[in-house]
Parts: C-alpha cells; sequence; structure tokens
C-alpha cells in the first residue's frame, strides 16, 4: 500500500495540499494511506525547511509548493 504524507502545521496551503492528496488518490482508485503530519518536531526531523512538504513512501516528493491534482497523480503512477 503507498503511504502518503503531507506535512505543513496547517496552514492554507498545507490543507489545500491535503485536499488535492485526497482527489488524486480518489480519481486514480487506489489503496494509500494518506497522513497529515502537523506536529512541527516530526517536520523537522524529517528534514523539511519549507511546508508544505510531499512524500511517497518515505521519499519527498515537493517541497515549499502545492501541486495540483494531475501533478500529484503523476507522482503517484511513477
Amino acid at each position: 500500500m503507498t503511504k502518503i504524507e503531507v506535512l505543513g502545521t496547517g496552514c492554507a496551503k498545507c490543507k489545500r495540499l491535503f485536499e488535492n492528496v485526497q482527489a488524486a488518490v480518489k480519481e486514480l482508485g487506489i489503496a494509500a494511506e494518506v497522513v497529515k503530519v502537523e506536529d512541527l518536531d516530526a517536520i523537522i526531523e524529517a528534514g523539511v525547511m519549507m511546508t508544505p512538504a510531499l512524500f511517497i513512501n518515505g521519499e519527498v516528493v515537493a517541497e515549499g509548493r502545492v501541486p495540483d491534482v494531475n501533478e500529484i497523480k503523476s507522482l503517484l503512477q511513477e
């Protein structure tokens, strides 16, 4: 199962990224665990310098920006 993590402190961009991820997963019809990480210590521990950040299976694929639904779908299909 794919594990997707959205790291961010809860700002508007972080929320939008989380919504985009949920939409991409739904459109692709894949089984994925989508987790929202808002704990600042966990974000720092992950090495994130700019939020929001998107991790897929433990690998950072976007940081400091909000990929749209189509880009997220493309990242998930790689």
